[in-house]
């Protein structure tokens, strides 16, 4: 098995809608930041590859065909290198709402407050921090100019860095038709699983 579709955009642009889609098209399973949940022993890797030494990606990523949102769209021109066949989606949405979808949902969750015998939260939200607040927004989430700015150059930057041929400029709202003909797959017959609503987000973290 090996990584077949690379997911560049940021979190909270669909990346979970898309997960479910690549998945059910063939393109699973699909790495999400919600495997760390499921696997925290993934967390000393990506802190690893945040450190910016050499990983073997296979060692986390081997047993998947697809990887999309945080940690893996910040290494996504390391995973279209290793990964030369793969093809990459960049999920995209307005910004001015993926902002206030991100300002409810995974920015407070990063930063909250954690007990001190919460040992693999602690590890896990350690590694988020570095990789989502320090790396993608310099340490600097409280500035909304700044957040946008750093999504609208993210966005620009994935177009710059990947060739045409090999990225699909996605947004989940225009459900199966472009990511089916990007991936060469039939069209399933059933609605696109839109999932993850910010209400969503927040009662699955508390449940």
């Amino acid at each position: 098995m090996t990584l077949r579709v690379i997911g560049a955009g940021f979190g909270r642009t669909g990346t979970l809608s898309l997960k479910g889609a690549l998945e059910r098209l063939g393109f699973g399973p699909c790495y999400h930041m919600i495997e760390l949940i499921e696997h925290p022993e993934h967390v000393d890797f990506w802190e690893r590859a945040a450190a910016g030494g050499e990983v073997d990606w296979d060692e986390v990523l081997g047993g998947y065909r697809a990887a999309v949102d945080w940690p893996a769209c910040n290494f996504y021109r390391r995973l279209a290198a290793r990964y030369s066949d793969a093809k990459v989606v960049l999920t995209v949405r307005d910004p001015e709402r993926w902002y206030e979808s991100a300002r409810q949902t995974i920015f407070p969750r990063i930063t909250r407050s954690i007990a001190q015998d919460e040992v693999a939260l602690l590890a896990r939200a350690r590694m988020q921090r570095k990789v989502v607040i320090e790396q993608t927004f310099g340490g600097d989430i409280g500035n909304r100019d700044h957040v946008l700015a750093v999504f609208r150059r993210h966005i620009e930057e994935v177009q710059r860095k990947i060739p045409p041929e090999r990225l699909l400029v996605y947004d989940v709202a225009d459900g199966w038709d472009p990511l089916c003909r990007f991936l060469q797959q039939p069209v399933p017959d059933e609605p696109f699983p839109h999932v993850n609503a910010s209400e969503e987000f927040r009662r699955r973290f508390r449940d």
